[in-house]
């Protein structure tokens, strides 16, 4: 006799940021959910660095010992000039990216949700009210894809796809003494990261070293390390793991939803084409698509993606931003330009956009972060002197 084909009321095919939200609301909303991944656990082999801004901090409460708070920009010219930005009382979060993914992972499992792993989506078909799951004895009245650049249940529905990337690639050091905690490291250069950039990230664990590309290019990972093995001395570090992947750099999906089903996050496109930054929007979107996924089984609610999109964002200006970036103009332009008032304003405006906080002059910030960096005992080794 065949097993019963277990219910639910939402199936969400991946384990990732947006998807593991989704999951927690929508157990806590009272929905029976099930997440499928294909990986045998949520923090293995992560594709992304995982860099937080404050404002994703903010969606969702993440506990302090898997982040690093990193609170300034330096950002270097291809000839490593560089310059320091950052605005009062603002920060970015590091991450210990397999451990929230898998901190993540245990508040779905807390709320109620079910995480089946090494379960790959291969196809669902619907029979009536339900979407039976090809290859799983399950069945759901809702999908969301949250399966990430490449998602199998766009491909399955028909539903758009992503085909504009940026593509990066990315070593985790320790022993990296090098860097200065204080600052995400970015390097702009259109010889090494046409299209995009550098960088190295001081992390809770690790020190992450990488560097993406625009469309249609390749990173040459070995090349941007010889070219800040100066500064950063690689090698007398340990190299721990290496990973790639791929961002999508396109913008919002014309068509993300149909009936029954949705997609989130990356699968969504919901990434910035201009800087990449996806995870603030994946915390909010799988949030809120579990809301209204919840509102539209639970209370009579409208159909979800309509519900959704008035919330969903445009990206007009990052995707003119984009197509400046792919130019990529000559690294002498680069240098030439960094020293100046609009090429800093402009810097400052990508990074840190209107953030920050009231009553905190910027030399008064600035002023502490250099007492807090020459302070014997302090949490910040001294740093070098800057352009």
């Amino acid at each position: 006799m065949s097993e019963a084909i277990r219910p639910y009321d939402l199936v969400i095919v991946g384990a990732s940021f947006a998807g593991l939200v989704a999951a927690r609301t929508a157990a806590m909303r009272g929905l029976k959910v099930a997440v499928l991944e294909a990986k045998p656990e949520a923090g293995h082999r992560v594709a992304t660095t995982g860099i937080l801004v404050k404002e994703a901090a903010e969606e969702i409460d993440i506990p302090h010992t898997l982040t690093r708070r990193v609170h300034g920009v330096r950002l270097y010219a291809p000839s490593h000039r560089f310059i320091d930005l950052f605005a009062p009382g603002y920060f970015f979060l590091t991450t210990d990216t397999a451990n929230v993914l898998r901190w993540l992972s245990a508040e779905a499992l807390r709320a109620g949700a079910k995480i089946l792993y090494r379960a790959r989506f291969e196809g669902a078909d619907r029979e009536g009210g339900l979407f039976r799951f090809r290859g799983l004895n399950i069945a759901s009245r809702y999908i969301l894809g949250a399966d990430g650049a490449r998602s199998a249940v766009a491909r399955a529905f028909g539903l758009s796809v992503n085909e504009k990337f940026l593509t990066g690639l990315e070593i985790e050091y320790e022993g990296l003494a090098g860097a200065d905690p204080r600052f995400l490291h970015c390097f702009l250069d259109s010889k090494l990261a046409p299209g995009y950039l550098g960088w190295v990230a001081p992390g809770p664990v690790v020190t992450q070293a990488g560097l993406a590309v625009g469309p249609g290019r390749k990173p040459d990972l070995k090349a941007f390390l010889a070219a800040t093995e100066p500064i950063f001395g690689y090698t007398d570090a340990r190299a721990v793991e290496r990973r790639s992947g791929r961002i999508p750099a396109g913008g919002l999906l014309p068509r993300w939803a149909t009936d029954g089903v949705m997609l989130v996050g990356d699968a969504a496109g919901q990434v910035s084409p201009a800087t990449g930054g996806g995870i603030k929007l994946a915390f909010e979107l799988g949030r809120r698509s579990a809301q209204v996924i919840a509102d539209h089984l639970m209370d009579l609610g409208p159909p979800p993606a309509v519900a959704l999109a008035p919330e969903l964002p445009g990206f007009a200006i990052k995707k003119i931003t984009r197509s400046a970036l792919d130019l990529a103009p000559p690294n002498w332009m680069l240098d030439a330009a960094l020293g100046l008032p609009p090429m800093r304003w402009l810097a400052q405006h990508m990074y840190f956009h209107r953030r920050g906080a009231g009553g905190v002059s910027f030399a008064e910030f600035e002023a502490r972060l250099r007492r807090e960096a020459q302070a014997p005992g302090g949490p910040y080794p001294k740093a070098s002197p800057g352009a």
